[in-house]
């Protein structure tokens, strides 16, 4: 008897979660390792399987998609159109929007499938923020409403403005996720070739009243579809009633709609939502549009823009300049401001201990991760598809009497810093430079310099050895030799950060 009580005992925890874990497949590089876990799919289109994944170089959870395709030729038709759509995704980064890791694609004899990794949201979905909302009796603040389409925007505008326009195709409160932080990222990206060779469920009807009226008609798929989307998804965050009292797989009629639409109270909200939500696609206005919109668009702080500039000039932030750039605490009783508004009355005085360092630091890293994004007057771009020269030092080496050329640098230097330090050894020197790349990349380099080294033979080995390009050859060259100058006419160290236009 108690054998066999002993083989009925329930399964422990941990061995649910050795089994979680067990490795299924891998990458073809062995980097990605799929799970057993499946993830929720968040009503994908066209996706078949997701599967909890671990990138095993950074050691991060990450989704492991799988897209099949019952016929080959059925994928042989669109495979290079879809290779492209995912080669385009790949190079896509905004702070808005889920990333796109890798992909590949695998082909048997009656079938064909594709894989991609994208970035795992442990957050759940707006959808589900939104219910909780409801349950608690409370609306969502205009001014978090504000910033939530704001982000959003920021995104869609960042994809209708790659060459040719990505198309999300999907876009519903359910594939918007939000975190703790109030940060904004829409997922489920897929090529507009996904759309075509996968349909969606007939059955699933949850979030048809996001489809535009002309693609349930001709299946005509544009960035007005976005719009329209996107105006479902804000009528939902202004009037969470919309939901059907939280049932999910309720079908929201267009009554529904317009009630909800109605029930808005302010003025411009209701008018900005009802633009997207036109039935003629020419009526819609696109994405930067919407920005300008009265309701949303806003004269920015100089505490944001200023943020705004720290964090696209990466070498000014603290934890990137070298340590002997790096100035004393100030005293909090040291004014670093003042405001004089007539000759008659004190100024307006602003010390350091008016300024609390911890909140600057999160603030700074609120705009860093995206949450107060800055479309409106800089739109963030797409980057142009070019490859990147390898680092030389990481680069293979093989011995050989004829060296292999070193790649050539594509990218160009938008920011130098750098300083001269000395040595332990007397009359021995180092250079210093951070480079900051045209792709927001930085590049730091240090090299010891010798009595007879000049600015352009340094300048001349950076391109050769593929660290800058060509075209930077003599700024580089003239800020070493400014910087030697110094070197010459003072003992002094200092550091010295310049712009390129």
């Amino acid at each position: 008897m108690a054998e066999t009580e002993q083989e009925k005992a329930p399964i422990s925890a941990d061995e649910d979660t050795d089994e979680e874990s067990e490795v299924l497949d891998e990458s073809p590089c062995g980097r990605w390792q799929k799970r057993r876990e499946e993830v929720e799919q968040r009503d994908v289109p066209g996706i078949d399987h997701a599967f909890l994944a671990m990138d095993t170089e950074e050691g991060m959870e990450v989704v492991w998609n799988e897209v099949q395709f019952s016929e080959n030729r059925n994928f042989k038709a669109q495979e290079e159109k879809i290779r492209q759509g995912f080669d385009n995704l790949i190079q896509l980064d905004h702070p808005n929007i889920v990333k796109f890791h890798k992909y590949w694609m695998e082909t048997s004899h009656d079938k064909s499938r594709v894989i991609f990794i994208t970035e795992y949201m442990s957050s759940g979905s707006l959808k589900q923020f939104l219910k909780k909302t409801k349950k608690n009796t409370k609306t969502v603040q205009l001014k978090q409403w504000k910033r939530w389409c704001t982000q959003i925007l920021s995104a869609l505008s960042y994809l209708h403005s790659c060459t040719p326009p990505i198309i999300h195709g999907n876009l519903s409160c359910e594939t918007i996720f939000i975190q703790h932080n109030g940060l904004i990222k829409i997922g489920s990206v897929a090529p507009d070739a996904m759309h075509q060779v996968k349909t969606c469920r007939g059955e699933d009807l949850r979030n048809m009243h996001c489809v535009a009226p002309e693609y349930v008609d001709s299946g005509n798929l544009s960035t007005a579809v976005d719009i329209y989307a996107f105006g479902m998804c804000a009528l939902e965050m202004a009037a969470p009633g919309m939901l059907c009292n939280g049932e999910a797989s309720a079908f929201i009629t267009p009554d529904a709609v317009e009630s909800a639409l109605q029930s808005i109270e302010n003025i411009q909200q209701r008018d900005f939502i009802s633009k997207c939500l036109e039935k003629d696609k020419n009526l819609r206005p696109t994405a930067r549009d919407l920005l300008f919109h009265s309701v949303i668009f806003e004269v920015h702080s100089l505490q944001l823009l200023a943020a705004h500039a720290l964090v696209d000039n990466a070498s000014m932030l603290p934890g990137n300049l070298p340590d002997e750039a790096h100035l004393p605490k100030m005293d909090p009783n040291k004014v670093i401001a003042e405001v004089r508004f007539s000759k008659d009355t004190e100024p307006l005085q602003w010390k350091c201990s008016q300024v609390p360092a911890l909140e600057l630091e999160k603030f700074l890293e609120d705009v860093r991760n995206g949450i107060y994004p800055f479309p409106v007057f800089s739109m963030p771009r797409a980057p142009k598809a070019r490859s990147r020269a390898i680092t030389p030092e990481l680069a293979e080496s093989v011995k050989s009497e004829t060296p292999d050329p070193v790649d050539v640098e594509t990218r160009m230097v938008t920011n130098i810093s750098g300083y001269i330090q000395h040595q332990e050894e007397p009359s021995v020197y180092q250079l210093n430079l951070l480079l900051r790349m045209d792709d927001r990349m930085n590049r730091q380099l240090q090299c010891d310099i010798a009595q007879n080294d000049t600015a352009t033979g340094l300048a001349d080995e950076l391109v050769h050895y593929g660290f800058i390009n060509e075209s930077d050859r003599d700024k580089i060259a003239g800020f070493i030799e400014d910087k030697l100058g110094n070197l010459q006419s003072t003992s002094e160290v200092s550091t010295t950060q310049i712009a390129i236009a």
